[in-house]
């Protein structure tokens, strides 16, 4: 009966265990695109980062791989299109290589370098209500797939692996795509 009763009870915490891991584990945060970023971070009282990535060299990165100078040198690392090219597109297209199942409808590689190239898949934070808690201290951005990028996350890309790396300066180069929230007055 004791042996009954011990192999119950270790059923019951072998299935609780697993069944909250099962809650626990990381959630597939998913690519939705720029253009939901632009509701809520293109007006004056946020700072227009929209505006800011828009009129940036990001937001053209996978245009730019259509142009005469892109194709050349392509060609000179034997590369017949840089729009189809993974050695191309791992830097000039927001998530590429991801499975497909972690983009929306709503994003499109044309964007290029976009938000969540540097900030990660916005589908869970998104929302003004986390927005609004994670600016608060009240939710912990990861939680929700929000990232803060860092020189290294920048490096992952303007790196010497790229035929047209001319050096990185992390400070100067962050100058001109900063896009801080303007404090509250």
């Amino acid at each position: 009966m004791k042996n009954r009763l011990f192999v119950g009870l270790l059923m019951v915490v072998i299935v609780f265990v697993f069944a909250f891991n099962g809650f626990t584990q990381d959630k597939e945060f998913k690519y939705i695109g720029s253009q939901k970023c632009k509701m809520c971070h293109n007006s004056k009282k946020s700072g227009e980062q929209y505006s800011i990535w828009e009129n940036s060299l990001h937001s053209k990165a996978f245009t730019t791989l259509a142009s005469e100078e892109a194709k050349t040198i392509a060609q000179k690392q034997g590369i017949e299109d840089p729009q189809k090219s993974e050695k191309c597109l791992t830097c000039h297209v927001t998530g590429y290589g991801k499975a497909a199942s972690m983009f929306e409808a709503s994003f499109s590689q044309d964007e290029g370098v976009g938000c969540e190239a540097c900030h990660g898949p916005g589908s869970e934070y998104k929302s003004m209500k986390v927005m609004k808690g994670i600016t608060a201290g009240d939710l912990k951005a990861a939680d929700y797939g929000l990232v803060m990028p860092d020189e290294a996350a920048c490096k992952t890309c303007h790196n010497d692996k790229s035929p047209t790396f001319k050096g990185f300066d992390y400070k100067t180069f962050y100058a001109k795509i900063a896009h801080p929230i303007p404090a509250a007055k």
